[in-house]
């Protein structure tokens, strides 16, 4: 089931950062660990901080950009410290732990996401989550340096792996990749927008609303077909269409 999870980083500052990142993940059985656009690269200040954890950091995967490393996962959890305009679906650390393991046990990919050291993730970031993780840190003082976090979500994790050792495994729905949602969204998008719903020149937050519409929905992978032949049938409907 860990083997299931993986600790995506995005645009890192500090490789040393990086290196106690690895080694909060190994002390709690996480492996994977993907690099989004690291803006310095781990060598040896990140190795000297991984302490036993350098075979985490020489398997590092370095991307480009967030939806690479989203791409092939059927659930993402974001971590944010602070309220958005928009509110999402939002988990303690341990509700984020018994759901990924959960859902790890039907062979589902979870991406767990942690932002920049000073800003965090960017409101576009987090809404290609499908649940926020918010720590309930003290209100008086609530700054968690990027390891800690990832330790104590990563405890989390590893509490509800343990925990599921002892249970049977209860059947889980099929959720779409990453991916296929983000084609769905923007194909929603352009329909939409054929249909004069959306104005090109000022869209507004339509799209941003209705991706949270469908992320407290959850959408599973059947319902997500059906919405794709629904779009293709309207289209042909539609001017400009190229059907």
């Amino acid at each position: 089931m860990l083997n299931q999870i993986r600790i995506v980083l995005v645009n890192t500052s500090d490789q040393r950062n990086i290196g106690s990142a690895a080694r909060a993940m190994k002390t709690m059985g996480l492996t994977e660990l993907v690099l989004v656009a690291p803006l310095e690269e781990p060598q040896g200040k990140a190795q000297a901080l991984a302490a036993g954890a350098t075979d985490v950091l020489a398997n590092a995967i370095r991307v480009d950009t967030l939806a690479e490393a989203l791409a092939d996962c059927s659930l993402v959890l974001a971590t944010s410290a602070r309220n958005r305009t928009l509110d999402w679906p939002q988990l303690t650390p341990r509700e984020a732990g018994e759901k990924a393991i959960q859902e790890g046990v039907q062979g589902a990919k979870i991406a767990i996401v942690f932002g920049r050291e000073a800003s965090g993730l960017t409101n576009e970031e987090l809404q290609q989550s499908n649940f926020h993780i918010h720590i309930p840190a003290n209100p008086d003082y609530s700054s968690l340096n990027l390891a800690m976090a990832v330790q104590t979500v990563s405890y989390e994790l590893r509490m509800a792996y343990l925990a599921a050792q002892e249970q049977a495994p209860v059947a889980a729905d099929e959720y779409p990749l990453h991916k296929e949602l983000e084609s769905f969204y923007e194909h929603f998008e352009q329909v939409l927008t054929k249909s004069g719903f959306i104005v090109r020149q000022h869209p507004g937050l339509v799209m941003t609303k209705l991706r949270r519409l469908f992320t407290r929905t959850r959408l599973e992978q059947n319902e997500l077909n059906i919405l794709r032949g629904v779009l293709a049938s309207l289209e042909k409907h539609l001017p400009n269409s190229k059907a």
